[in-house]
């Protein structure tokens, strides 16, 4: 049995002794180096481009926007350019390229780029963005609007409580920064290879640039991604074929860190006013809420992001009546994209922290208030789906259970006790849209190809490995399935010239959706072998003896959706997921109230996962997303000048979580078996993002006090709230 055992990660021990080969270290003959001349104006026409006389040019080839055969950005929407033509709309976006034989010297080359401006009115703050006079996208600035309304409003007796809730912007800060290369083809094509999550993407992002099909896509070694690596690395490998085809050498773009955190994607700022009606007794009779998300300068994948945000807004619990309005406007400010929940973290943030609100005004314990409205078996959503096996009492009373155990003493951290030190106990509950929203996967046609030779299995996936551990689970779904050895699966390079389009690698699908694939493209290369053969036989070794050991076949699968489900885009009612993952987490903390600082002693997390595939792989994924989840509650906060570009651009002054500040973590995996996943799998790779911030915030009040209600809850904003307690 491969299933629910840890075999050890596949990638492992080239990564542990440093023989992998990230896109950084790929260095063909003859390779030049890009570097991106950006824009200093946050809204600002575009004059031209001029060369400063006093640098030293031989060598240096130079690309502007009159250069790219069709300036466009492909993904969502196409209002992105490759390089700004005409205006700018935030600082650091992309206005012009170099390369140069050394990466020093295209540094030192796009530095001495002249770029002319003609300034123009900019907007920065989101909440004045909608409809005003400053025109940055469209006639009223609106990338994206969405209401869900269900039921009849008036006629209620209750209590109104009302919220405002604040989450700002989060660097995803994947340890490899962004990287891609191009190499020219000897067929007139280009190669382009690089650190990334969707080669597919990319593959047609620069066949529409170029006008020209001769491309093919190859994913490097990636150290991260977090969803920063979904959208971005298409205009990058845009930006390194355009300096291929100028130079017709190979040309590298590698980031430097602080020019990755100040021209990249970060995950959306979101305000969020909830406001209810609730029994005295704390059942919610009605559930409005309005989000503001800002969007940046250009669309990205603002459109999914703030619908995941408005079907999780209500968190795991039922409401009679909901009016839910969301709206994302663009700033000029750099586009914010994808990042690990794209909208649920924002969303069930000020869902918990409502609870608690709620909690506060009523009198009630916030435990107590939690149970009374946590979703149940048939309970219908905003959307008006039903609901079958919630887990949300699950994992609430699998958490409860696993925080009796005590505190690790040895885990607490030394040097940050004394008398201004005050404890306290949080606690949040989440659930997870598992996949695609509604019918997402029906318009991907996400595809698996499987082909056996010489006895040895080779699996085709284009969902790619940036650490949550895929060449290991998909090689485990297929051995499992075809009963042979785990050594005798293999997986494909992650190229577009050789391995079908499986769909992105995003919103928790992968082991879910791929796996799913994976797994029946196991079965009907079995039925091929069966009919091959002209046999019953079920063993897959079997049916390869009767065949001969050069027997060569393979098959292609395509994901099968669920016939059952049902959704309508155009009013957001029906099956929004096929199903949902579910979370509770319990933080421990200290709270030191002479410096605000807040220090983690224990966090247990129970999450459903379906079923594990990999216990340690799922384990980790979820261990490493919560703590991912305690920085962006507590130390990670990008702060913005005047022109909206990131100031603390250096890993010394935007501060994530260490080691050393990481609690004892007691990890339960709860596993209610999702019919349409492998073996009962769900996804996983988001959902621990979702609760940690929200306890984070119950246990700084029960600790002291003080209620805090945006994000990140740092030292000085701790501080602040003791004071005006």
């Amino acid at each position: 049995m491969s299933i629910g055992t840890s075999p050890p990660r596949r990638d492992g021990l080239e990564k542990i002794v440093g023989s992998s080969l990230y896109a950084d270290d790929l260095r063909p003959e003859g390779c030049l180096y890009g570097a991106t001349v950006r824009s200093t104006r946050p809204h600002a026409r575009l004059l031209g481009c001029r060369r400063d006389p006093a640098f030293d040019w031989t060598g240096i080839t130079l690309v502007t926007a009159a250069d790219v055969p069709q300036n466009v950005v492909t993904l969502m929407t196409d209002d992105q350019p490759v390089l700004a033509a005409d205006i700018t709309r935030h600082v650091h976006e992309p206005v012009a390229l170099v390369a140069a034989p050394t990466r020093e010297r295209a540094l030192a080359a796009a530095k001495a780029v002249i770029v002319d401006y003609e300034d123009l009115p900019a907007l920065f703050d989101p909440e004045v963005a909608e409809g005003n006079a400053i025109r940055i996208f469209g006639s009223d600035n609106v990338f994206k609007k969405i209401s869900i309304c269900r039921g009849t409003f008036g006629g209620r007796e209750g209590i109104r409580v009302r919220g405002r809730y604040a989450t700002g912007l989060q660097e995803q800060l994947y340890i490899e920064p962004m990287s891609m290369l191009a190499l020219p083809r000897a067929d007139g094509g280009y190669t382009v290879q690089g650190s990334m999550q969707c080669p597919y993407y990319i593959d047609r992002a620069v066949k529409r640039m170029l006008d020209d099909e001769r491309v093919n896509v190859v994913q490097a070694v990636t150290g991260g991604g977090f969803g920063g690596k979904e959208e971005y690395p298409s205009m990058l490998a845009c930006h390194a074929v355009l300096l291929a085809r100028a130079t017709g050498s190979p040309v590298k773009i590698t980031y430097r860190r602080d020019e990755d955190l100040r021209a990249t994607t970060k995950r959306h700022p979101a305000i969020i006013e909830l406001d209810t009606l609730v029994s005295p007794e704390g059942h919610i009779l009605e559930f409005t809420a309005r989000i503001v998300m800002d969007g940046g300068a250009y669309h990205t994948l603002s459109t999914v992001v703030l619908s995941r945000a408005i079907l999780h807004v209500t968190g795991p619990y039922r409401a009679e009546v909901v009016a839910l309005d969301g709206v994302c406007v663009a700033t000029n400010t750099p586009p914010n994209g994808a990042f690990r929940g794209f909208g649920a973290p924002q969303a069930q943030w000020a869902a918990e922290r409502h609870m608690d609100n709620i909690a506060r005004t009523l009198g009630l314990d916030p435990l107590a208030l939690r149970r009374r409205n946590l979703y149940k078996e048939g309970d219908i959503t905003a959307t008006g789906q039903v609901l079958h096996d919630p887990g949300g009492f699950a994992v609430l009373d699998r958490a409860l259970a696993a925080a009796e155990a005590p505190v690790d003493e040895k885990t607490i951290r030394p040097g940050v006790t004394g008398a201004a030190m005050a404890r306290g106990r949080g606690l949040a509950l989440a659930w997870h849209g598992c996949g695609f929203t509604g019918n997402g996967e029906a318009k991907i046609k996400g595809k698996v190809a499987l082909d056996v030779h010489k006895g040895v299995v080779y699996v085709g996936i284009a969902s790619t490995d940036i650490g949550q551990g895929t060449e290991t689970i998909f090689p485990q779904i297929v051995a499992e399935e075809l009963r042979i050895e785990e050594s005798r699966v293999q997986m494909r390079p992650h190229d577009t010239a050789l391995v079908p389009d499986s769909g992105p690698t995003v919103a928790s699908r992968t082991a879910m959706v791929v796996g799913g694939t994976a797994l029946a493209a196991a079965r009907t290369l079995r039925r091929h072998l069966q009919a091959m053969a002209q046999s019953e036989e079920r063993r897959f070794d079997a049916l390869l003896s009767q065949l001969g050991p050069d027997i060569t076949a393979g098959v292609v699968e395509t994901y099968e959706v669920d016939p059952n489900i049902r959704w309508d885009m155009d009013t957001y009612q029906g099956d929004a997921y096929p199903t949902y993952g579910w979370s509770c987490v319990i933080v421990d903390l200290r709270v030191d109230t002479d410096t605000g600082e807040v220090i983690y002693d224990r966090v247990v997390t129970a999450t459903d996962v379906g079923r594990a595939l990999n216990p340690v792989l799922a384990s980790g994924q979820i261990e490493g997303g919560t703590l991912q989840a305690l920085g962006w509650a507590t130390q990670e906060e990008v702060v913005l000048d005047a022109r909206g570009g990131m100031r603390n651009d250096r890993l010394t002054n935007y501060i994530i979580p260490t080691a050393l500040d990481a609690p004892e973590m007691a990890t339960e995996l709860v596993e209610i078996p999702y019919a349409g996943g492998p073996f009962g799998a769900k996804g996983i790779g988001e959902i621990p993002m979702d609760c940690p911030a929200a306890a984070v915030a119950q246990a700084i009040e029960v600790a002291t006090g003080a209620a805090l209600h945006a994000l990140p809850m740092t030292p000085e904003r701790v501080l602040a709230a003791l004071e005006s307690r």
